[in-house]
């Protein structure tokens, strides 16, 4: 049986997670970029609602496949990268020293 604080093995993110990560960061982003242009071009432009929508909409599926897939590159990268991962079991093991550390024994006099 485990003991209840004992850390669990880490384990890098299959990449199906990468991948929904990227659509679920995406999909916000990607909003985002849809509002920004779309009330830029009105304030800006003489262009119609219709041809500002279409605007819009270019630019923001171009972000969103660009963007999608170079966030998706990063996070496969980062997945393969140590540092970083194991600070709570450093940080844990740092404290479990600073309590547990041999103290001087006081001699009364």
């Amino acid at each position: 049986m485990r003991n209840a604080r004992q850390i669990p093995p880490q384990e890098k993110d299959s990449p199906t997670r990468s991948i929904l990560k990227s659509l679920s960061w995406r999909l916000v982003a990607s909003g985002a970029t849809f509002i920004i242009s779309f009330v830029i071009f009105r304030r800006y432009t003489e262009k119609t609602y219709s041809e500002i929508f279409e605007t819009a909409t270019v630019i923001t599926s171009i972000e969103m496949v660009a963007k999608l897939l170079l966030y998706y590159l990063h996070e496969r990268l980062w997945t393969n990268i140590v540092w970083g991962k194991y600070w709570h079991r450093q940080a844990l093991r740092k404290r479990y020293k600073s309590i547990h550390k041999k103290r001087p024994i006081k001699e009364e006099s």
